[in-house]
C-alpha cells in the first residue's frame, strides 16, 4: 500500500461504525476551483449509511484546487488528465485497503470536472466499481477512442445535466445519456431545470438512487 496518496481527503465513517464491517463508500470529485467540503454538503443525508470520501485536487486553482487542467474549456490538458486518472485509481485502491471500505459497493460522485473523471474512472476501471454519480460533465472524446476501455455493462450509471447548464450545454448532457446507454442497461438520466450546479430535486434523487442501488436502508 502507498503510504504517501497522491490527493489529500476528507472521510466520514457512519455512527456506530464497527471497523471489523465492510462499508459501501462513495468517494466525491469536486468541480474546478472547488474543494472535498464543498461536496460534503451534496452527500451528507448519505454518511448515516456509506463511507464517504472526498478527495481534493492536488492541483491549485485560484481559492479552490482542480485535479487536471485546461487547454480551454472542455479541452483537457492530456498529460494532466492521464496523470489524474492514474493517480485516482491508486488513491482508491489505497483507501480500500487502508479503510473498511468493501471493494464490492465502491461509488464514484463527481460534479463537473469530477464528473468527467467519475465517468472516465468508470471505463478504465469497469466492474472494480459499483457505480457512479455524475453531475454535469461528459466523457472526453480522447477518452472514448485513445483509452484502453472496461466493459461498464455491471456499472449502475446516474448522469444528470442542467437543462439550463450555461458551461456544458444540455445537448452534452443527452450525447453523455446516448452514449453511456449503448454500454449498459444500468443507466439513469435525468434532466433539472437548473444551471451548472445541483438542485434539492437533483440530490433527492441520486441519494435515493445510491441507498436503492447500494441494498441500504432508505434515509427517513
Amino acid at each position: 500500500m502507498n503510504p504517501n496518496p497522491a490527493y489529500a481527503y476528507d472521510i466520514h465513517f457512519p455512527p456506530n461504525f464497527d471497523a471489523n464491517k465492510k462499508y459501501a463508500t462513495i468517494f466525491t470529485l469536486h468541480g474546478k476551483g472547488s474543494n472535498e467540503h464543498n461536496m460534503f454538503g451534496l452527500v451528507a443525508p448519505l454518511s448515516e449509511s456509506f463511507i464517504i470520501i472526498g478527495i481534493r485536487g492536488d492541483l491549485l486553482l485560484g481559492a479552490g484546487y482542480q485535479y487536471y487542467e485546461l487547454k480551454s474549456l472542455g479541452n483537457p490538458l492530456r498529460e494532466t488528465f492521464d496523470r489524474a486518472v492514474r493517480q485516482l485509481e491508486s488513491f482508491i485502491d489505497y483507501a480500500t485497503e487502508k479503510y473498511a471500505v468493501d471493494p464490492d459497493r465502491r461509488y464514484l460522485l463527481g460534479f463537473s470536472q469530477g464528473a468527467i473523471l467519475s465517468m472516465t474512472l468508470a471505463l478504465t476501471m469497469g466492474d472494480q466499481l459499483k457505480g457512479i454519480v455524475a453531475l454535469n460533465g461528459y466523457v472526453p472524446e480522447f477518452v472514448k477512442t485513445e483509452y484502453p476501455l472496461k466493459s461498464v455493462e455491471n456499472i449502475s450509471v446516474f448522469v444528470s445535466h442542467g437543462e439550463f447548464d450555461s458551461v456544458f450545454p444540455i445537448r452534452i448532457g443527452h450525447e453523455t445519456s446516448a452514449y453511456f446507454e449503448s454500454l449498459t442497461p444500468k443507466l439513469t438520466f435525468k434532466t433539472y431545470p437548473s444551471d451548472h450546479g445541483v438542485i434539492e430535486e437533483n440530490q433527492r434523487d441520486f441519494t435515493e438512487w445510491l441507498i436503492k442501488d447500494a441494498n441500504l436502508r432508505s434515509i427517513q
